[in-house]
């Protein structure tokens, strides 16, 4: 479990094929103390829910590998990054700290397009094309992760929705990089996905 606040910028740094193409292994370097990391622990890599399986230093930082089955490559864009990408980490929530952001699991439910930036003078106005099997759980002032952020949805219009972003948060983040035609892990959020779940299975019943 998430909150949508990313605490670093990863840097990939070797991508290993492996089981003829339906798995890849990821070298991900970050800024986290290395006497922290856990085997087996959880890391957000970009929205994408991964396990450590491997840690160690490089330099003055802490890297981490995390392997990618062929689900995640085929449904997120973790199957498009290449040495040097730059991706939004963070870690699990623990009992006890603060919520942030909202309850994001780190379980993509596809990938989004960006169709427009507007740059202003205090922030930037995205606007996403979302998969149209996802867009119905998207709604006004709802929340929604791009790439691992916890957002608040400004305006939806059919399959596309905008978002405000402060500068803090281009700053932080890698939506100061993202451009039109860019592509983005999406998730929704779990309780419009469980509302709509429960519609459907009352109107399922009631007939």
């Amino acid at each position: 479990m998430f909150t949508g606040i990313v605490t670093d910028i990863g840097e990939v740094v070797s991508i290993t094929p492996r089981a003829q193409g339906m798995l890849h292994q990821m070298k991900i370097l970050c800024s986290y103390p290395v006497d922290t990391m856990i085997m087996g622990a959880s890391i957000a890599c970009a929205g994408v829910c991964h396990t450590v399986v491997g840690f160690g230093e490089e330099g003055d930082r802490t890297w981490f590998t995390v392997d990618s089955a062929a689900e995640t490559l085929k449904l997120t864009t973790v199957g498009r990054w290449r040495n040097g990408a730059r991706i939004n980490l963070e870690r699990s929530l623990k009992i006890g700290d603060e919520l942030g952001g909202h309850l994001v699991l780190g379980h993509v439910d596809g990938v989004a397009r960006v169709i427009e930036r507007e740059d202003m003078p205090d922030m930037a106005r995205f606007v996403f094309e979302a998969p149209s099997e996802v867009s119905k759980f998207i709604a006004m002032k709802g929340s929604v992760a791009i790439d691992g952020i916890s957002l608040t949805v400004n305006e939806v219009d059919g399959d596309t929705f905008s978002v405000l972003i402060i500068p803090h948060t281009l700053e932080v983040t890698t939506l100061g990089q993202l451009q039109a035609g860019g592509e983005v892990n999406l998730e929704v959020d779990m309780m419009a996905r469980y509302a709509a779940r429960l519609t459907e299975t009352r109107l399922a019943a009631a007939q």
